[in-house]
C-alpha cells in the first residue's frame, strides 16, 4: 500500500494564474507559503518558510480563480506531483507541484469579503454519516 496526501495549511504568496487547456478545462496556479518557528543552537528564535507550488484543476481552478488573492490564508489538501521538463538549452530539470483535491479559505490578510469566513471547496464525492459509520469495521 502507498499513500500520497499533503495538507498544507499558508498564506497565498501572489495572486493565482489561470491557463485553459485546448478542451476549455482550467488550470490555476499560484505558490503558497508555509512557515515554523524554531530555536537555533544559540536559543535564538529563528522563522523558515517553505513555498509550495500549487495546482488547481477544473471547477476548483474556476473557484480558485474568483476567491483565492494574495495573502489569503488557505487549508489545502491533495496530492505531490514531480513533472519532468527539457528547458530551452536542453537541461532536463523536474518541478514539484500540489495537486489540489479539496481547498479551504480560513480568512486573509485583507478582508475583503467580511461575511466570508469560511468556504470548503472539494473535489471528493460526499459522503453522509450513515454512509461512513456503515463502512466502519466494527
Amino acid at each position: 500500500m502507498s499513500v500520497n496526501k499533503v495538507i498544507l495549511v499558508g498564506h497565498v504568496g501572489k495572486n493565482p494564474e489561470t491557463r485553459a487547456f485546448q478542451d476549455g478545462t482550467g488550470v490555476t496556479s499560484f505558490s503558497l507559503a508555509t512557515s515554523e518557528k524554531y530555536k537555533d543552537k544559540s536559543g535564538e528564535w529563528k522563522d523558515q518558510t517553505e513555498w509550495h507550488n500549487i495546482s488547481c484543476f477544473g471547477k476548483l481552478s474556476e473557484i480558485a480563480t474568483k476567491l483565492v488573492t494574495k495573502g489569503t490564508q488557505l487549508y489545502i489538501e491533495g496530492k505531490i506531483k514531480t513533472n519532468k521538463y527539457t528547458d530551452k538549452a536542453g537541461v532536463e530539470k523536474y518541478s514539484t507541484n500540489i495537486v489540489v483535491s479539496s481547498l479551504q479559505l480560513l480568512g486573509s490578510k485583507e478582508v475583503k469579503a467580511p461575511s466570508i469566513d469560511y468556504v470548503e471547496i472539494s473535489t471528493k464525492p460526499s459522503q453522509s454519516l450513515g454512509d461512513i459509520l456503515e463502512d466502519l469495521p466494527f
